[in-house]
């Protein structure tokens, strides 16, 4: 089933200072596009007493301090602001290149990604470097992105039993999306490579390499430039 843009956004109360505003009901470049607009209008016309805006695949999750406003008045402001989207022009994406290798100590999980499909691990590598992924969301841990755009051959499900700890710069897939692991932390997702580029640096006054919106291209690289980049200290 196709997700679908709805014609009006649906609210909802998250806890005592969160407004849910849902734009559709799936992962949809459409949906999205709504959520980062909407985003950007907020950035740019901060209603009083919004403290932080947080967007999602298909929604925003707006912060709010209950004190200076309350969620109905707040409603009204953005379905205002929603109706000036016409006259938002959305930043072009940059497109960021991740090096990775895939397969052996680094992607554990790449022989169990060609069989599920009926693919060769050399296959999947192909298949997985082909296309420019769009960064749906960043979430989970800092810097992660969610990918949009992986090709449905290499649709797998989550691991039955999460990993205690995945390495930093893992390259993973879950069911219909991939993405990259910046910190070590525990994860299901279906590992297939990592990359030695550093994708969240605390200490630099911008830590992330890209933001929602952006598109992300890997490269398949092989062990030794792997450890090459990693021991050059890549960024």
């Amino acid at each position: 089933m196709e997700a679908q843009l709805y014609e009006k956004a649906r609210f909802r109360i998250a806890g005592d200072r969160g407004l849910l505003v849902e734009y559709g009901d799936g992962i949809d470049p459409e949906i999205n596009r709504k959520v980062r607009s909407m985003a950007i209008v907020l950035e740019q016309s901060r209603p009083e007493g919004v403290v932080e805006i947080i967007p999602t695949y298909r929604s925003l999750l707006i912060v709010y301090d209950p004190g200076r406003i309350r969620p109905e008045t707040l409603k009204t402001q953005l379905i205002r602001l929603e109706a000036g989207l016409v006259e938002i022009q959305i930043p072009e994406p940059k497109t960021v290149e991740i090096p990775v290798c895939y397969g052996g100590e680094y992607g554990p999980d790449i022989d169990h990604v060609a069989e599920v499909n009926h693919l060769t691990p050399e296959e999947v590598i192909r298949i997985h470097s082909e296309p420019d992924y769009a960064i749906y969301m960043i979430g989970f841990t800092p810097g992660f992105p969610f990918l949009g755009g992986l090709p449905e051959v290499l649709h797998t499900p989550r691991l039955e039993t999460p990993r205690t700890l995945v390495p930093e710069g893992s390259v993973g897939i879950a069911n219909a999306q991939t993405g990259i692991y910046p910190v070590a932390s525990p994860g299901g997702w279906q590992i297939i490579g990592r990359t030695p580029v550093r994708l969240f640096s605390p200490e630099k006054k911008n830590p992330f390499l890209y933001r929602a919106g952006d598109r992300i291209r890997f490269r398949p690289i092989d062990e030794a430039a792997f450890q090459r980049m990693l021991t050059g200290g890549q960024h």
